[in-house]
């Protein structure tokens, strides 16, 4: 199974369909706003959610839901990354709540080969994570490094550092 892609492998213009979704529960919210000490009301406290939002119900907080785009698009966009080199844009343009399912693509924009190094590219690609409705909750634009096939061939191949078993 291949994990991430080579410079070589992206194209501008194609869109991978990063699968599968998840479903985000109360917990994954309360969790990820603790781990963070993001403990704004809106996100942990219903009773305040339902009695001073227009929302009526607590809100799963933004950068959850852009973690979970991220971590979405890895093993089709940046699983043999070198570095994530930039976050141009994020914005966050409908709420989503617990109970929401999360499905995310990702489009290739544009990509440039390195100008210092001849085993490297940067490619900038934009991804959406929409809900279980198509409703697009969270668009974001980044630059990642990636190496060309060369590199990786000088590395180990597809699976580089994996041990072999002994017998």
């Amino acid at each position: 199974m291949q994990f991430g892609r080579y410079y070589e492998e992206f194209e501008v213009g194609a869109v991978y369909k990063h699968w599968p979704g998840k479903t985000v529960t109360e917990y994954d919210d309360h969790l990820f706003c603790l781990l963070t000490m993001n403990h704004h009301p809106l996100h942990l406290d219903a009773n305040y959610a339902e009695e001073t939002t227009e929302f009526k119900r607590n809100v799963v907080v933004g950068n959850y839901v852009y973690s979970l785009v991220l971590g979405m698009s890895v093993p089709d966009v940046s699983g043999k990354a070198i570095a994530n080199l930039e976050i141009e844009s994020l914005r966050h343009t409908k709420p989503t709540f617990h109970g929401d399912t999360i499905y995310a693509e990702t489009e290739v924009l544009d990509k440039t080969e390195s100008k210092s190094k001849d085993d490297r590219g940067i490619v900038y690609v934009e991804s959406r994570g929409y809900k279980q409705d198509g409703t697009v909750v969270c668009t974001f634009r980044r630059k990642v490094m990636v190496p060309k096939r060369s590199y990786g061939d000088a590395r180990g191949g597809e699976q580089p550092g994996r041990p072999v078993p002994t017998t």
